[in-house]
């Protein structure tokens, strides 16, 4: 999860950048039992609960009215026209009789309260229309089932401005912007840093949640500046007990990056910097929404070294759970790019170029049963879970790989191998297709062919299953017949060649899209990772060759 933490450093020669900000994000301060930085109304009460998403603390919201219009917990917000902002919130239910509403400059989307005891996800992306505060939070409605009272738990809301990529924001700083990049390992507690001109600290930071992703962004004066990153056990932050990473950089430049320290670890530069000098590294110049510094270590790498790095960046991330996809779902597998109707969008019935047969309303038309196409949509394993082994996590639940499709069309596919069609025994209403494999696929069974507009999207997926798995994909061929018929047993090339070149050929003939770039955002938020092929398109054949 990406946190951008802008506030509470006004020292001498620091500023924090003009950006969306949320004050007490995770829940750690609390003045008795209201949290600080957040307005509560008479309809609720709060306290502080050790229930937690990410750090130590969450807030208890104990609902005790219907009368929605004195639920709610906001914050004003100071947003800049034209940016787009992420906002999203983790919301946890207990008796399934209060659903939390996304509150961002009006009321946004819901919660779905029949998950209970389990922690989604609730996110709306904001693009402000002028320039000052805006009002951002929750509010509860009672529903079906509701006693009077109810406890809702909430924590980790985070903000993230899409706009300039995440590099750090230098349109807002006039001096030299800074980005700390960390992603924790598995006590992200015992990690702290700071930043210094001197012996004075301009910036620090500590108290994270386990192997989440931090990302903040300061705006300090010309100088020379330390920057320490201290471990309390010992052992760095990479990689006996997860794969964590830090960078700092300035202006698309590293000037400070590693993992694996003992106690402490310190590096020194000179801002501003220039033609990548100040011993940073220059990362690759097009990171599709990345954090500065998030491939900084994958930078002059190739072949299979270059993917056991990208796994090492993108391993351990924190899965959400099965249930948690429909969340993702109801926020973030909309058709904003073809109808642009608000409807699921299924990559298995969208027409790209004409009006779909048939669409889907979010949360209203999940599958449970189906007769046939068009009666509702499911969660694709476009890598099939019998493939794994099954319900596995952190397989299960990757959003990276799990797409929203007709629930009847998913069946057709079943867990055959994409593959490019000879002869079609079932074809779908936007042209996806099963049946036998064309000549010269180099593989003769039978397979499920999407349609052009998505066959990068998913060769994309599999190159990030073949990578975020790569220490237990070589395990996974003897599973089933289908997946000894795609994987080759290995570590590194991790596919049969058919389906190496088959994919890169998809890869090539269907470039990375604004939808693709939209998802891997979302999904990061999600669950703390990314796509790096969606990021990096090159990686794929600096890996598995031309």
């Amino acid at each position: 999860m990406k946190h951008r933490v802008l506030f509470g450093l006004l020292v001498a020669g620091l500023a924090p950048l003009a950006s969306a900000q949320i004050e007490n994000a995770n829940f750690e301060n609390f003045s008795g039992n209201t949290p600080t930085g957040w307005t509560t109304d008479t309809g609720i009460a709060t306290s502080r609960s050790t229930i937690a998403q990410a750090g130590s603390s969450s807030v208890a919201v104990q609902v005790n009215t219907t009368s929605q219009a004195s639920t709610d917990l906001t914050q004003l917000v100071p947003v800049v026209a034209g940016q787009t902002y992420n906002f999203s919130a983790y919301v946890r239910h207990t008796e399934g009789g209060v659903r939390a509403r996304m509150v961002v400059d009006g009321f946004r989307n819901y919660s779905s309260p029949t998950l209970l005891n389990q922690w989604q996800q609730v996110s709306y992306s904001y693009t402000a229309a002028s320039t000052g505060n805006i009002e951002v939070g929750l509010r509860f409605y009672d529903v079906a089932g509701f006693d009077g009272s109810e406890i809702v738990y909430v924590d980790n809301f985070a903000p993230a401005s899409t706009s300039g990529g995440g590099g750090g924001g230098s349109s807002s700083c006039a001096d030299n912007p800074v980005t700390v990049s960390i992603l924790t390992d598995n006590f992200g507690s015992e990690t702290t840093w700071t930043l210094r001109r001197g012996t004075t600290t301009v910036a620090s930071g500590g108290n994270y949640g386990n192997n989440a992703q931090i990302s903040e962004d300061y705006c300090v004066t010309d100088g020379s500046y330390t920057f320490q990153i201290n471990d309390s056990f010992g052992d760095g932050i990479c990689c006996g007990f997860g794969n964590g990473n830090y960078s700092v950089s300035s202006s698309g430049t590293v000037v400070a990056s590693g993992g694996q320290f003992a106690s402490t670890e310190s590096t020194t530069f000179s801002l501003p910097v220039s033609g990548g000098s100040g011993g940073g590294t220059t990362p690759p110049p097009s990171d599709n929404g990345a954090p500065s510094g998030y491939y900084a270590s994958a930078t002059g790498l190739s072949g299979f070294t270059l993917k056991s790095e990208l796994h090492r960046i993108i391993n351990n991330h924190a899965a959400q759970g099965y249930s948690a996809v429909w969340t993702f779902y109801l926020n973030n597998e909309i058709d904003r790019f073809y109808e642009n109707d608000g409807s699921i969008l299924d990559i298995y019935s969208e027409r790209p170029t004409s009006g779909d047969a048939y669409n889907y309303s979010p949360g209203t038309d999940q599958c449970g049963t189906f007769s046939g196409e068009g009666n509702c949509y499911n969660r694709e394993h476009s890598f099939p879970r019998s493939w794994f082994g099954g319900a596995v996590e952190p397989m299960n639940s990757d959003i990276h790989h799990i797409f929203a499709t007709d629930g009847s069309v998913n069946g057709r596919r079943s867990s055959f191998p994409y593959g490019e069609v000879g002869s079609a025994t079932f074809t779908s209403t936007n042209g996806s297709r099963l049946g036998s494999a064309r000549t010269g696929l180099g593989y003769s069974g039978t397979v499920f062919e999407p349609i052009d507009e998505f066959k990068g999207d998913l060769a994309r997926a599999y190159f990030y299953m073949a990578t975020r798995y790569e220490d237990r994909i070589a395990g996974w061929q003897s599973n089933s017949t289908s997946a000894d018929d795609v994987l080759n047993g290995t570590s590194t090339q991790a596919f049969e060649p058919w389906v190496v070149n088959m994919l890169r050929s998809w890869h090539l003939a269907d470039p990375v899209s604004q939808k693709e770039i939209d998802r891997n955002n979302a999904a990061f938020i999600h669950q703390g990772n990314r796509n790096p092929f969606v990021d990096h398109p090159e990686y794929v054949t600096q890996i598995w060759g031309n």
